[in-house]
């Protein structure tokens, strides 16, 4: 069974960074493309970020794009996605999970793990 553990979240000042992990097991990072979910308070969870199976395919939202950064490390099994110049409004708990074909697009997603809390407050 596939599955996820994100790790890395916490309290942050607007403008600051963070580095958020997802440590698969079950399978491989090269067996799906990988995706980061958000979900805000009283907000429905949005895919924000995916990457590839090969990892030269990088998917972004506007509302992250030129400050969030997805990687990933095979021999580690873990994706990460890179948070930078943080705004009030990132506040959110993030997941990852498979995304198949990067639709980003949570109503297909099967398995979810716990997630990590990111507060952006001054």
């Amino acid at each position: 069974q596939l599955q996820f553990a994100e790790s890395g979240g916490g309290l942050v000042q607007p403008g600051g960074s963070l580095r958020l992990s997802c440590a698969a097991s079950g399978f491989t990072v090269d067996d799906y493309s990988i995706a980061w979910f958000r979900q805000a308070p009283g907000k429905e969870k949005e895919g924000i970020s995916c990457i590839s199976r090969n990892g030269h395919d990088k998917t972004y939202v506007a509302a992250v794009e030129g400050r969030f950064t997805i990687s990933k490390d095979v021999a580690k099994n873990t994706v990460y996605l890179h948070m930078n110049s943080l705004k009030h409004e990132d506040t959110a708990i993030y997941y990852c999970a498979s995304d198949s074909l990067c639709w980003l697009d949570p109503r297909r997603i099967s398995f979810w793990g716990r997630g990590t809390q990111v507060n952006v407050s001054s």
